[in-house]
């Protein structure tokens, strides 16, 4: 089941366009979730369209959205959908928050394997 929705999560925020999308493996890392991506978009209208694709495919999908948090500022949007949290940032906001670095124990997981 998380393949599938990591893969889902995957494919729509790249759908929407998003940037540098970054796939970390939390497993063993964290209790918070199996998987983080992280992408970015250089608008808040962008950041918003990407997280809320990601929420509409997911639930399309029959996969429950836990959470969606910061989508009003459009600046940095989390969305929990239980085993996959996706961090959609404005790129301003990335290099600040740098998840990628905070979370450096995480293996990065490349989505080309998986398709």
């Amino acid at each position: 089941m998380t393949t599938s929705l990591l893969t889902l999560a995957y494919n729509a925020a790249d759908d929407k366009k998003a940037e540098d999308i970054v796939v970390l493996n939390m497993e063993g890392v964290s209790i918070i979730a199996d998987q983080f991506v992280i992408c970015h978009a250089n608008s808040e209208r962008q950041v918003q369209s990407i997280a809320r694709e990601v929420a509409d495919q997911a639930s399309k999908a029959g996969y429950d959205v836990k959470r969606l948090e910061g989508f009003d500022s459009g600046r940095w949007i989390l969305v929990d959908i239980g085993d996959v949290v996706v961090h959609v940032f404005h790129k301003d906001e990335r290099g600040y928050y740098n998840l990628e670095k905070h979370w450096g124990d995480a293996p990065l997981l490349n989505m080309a394997d998986s398709e």
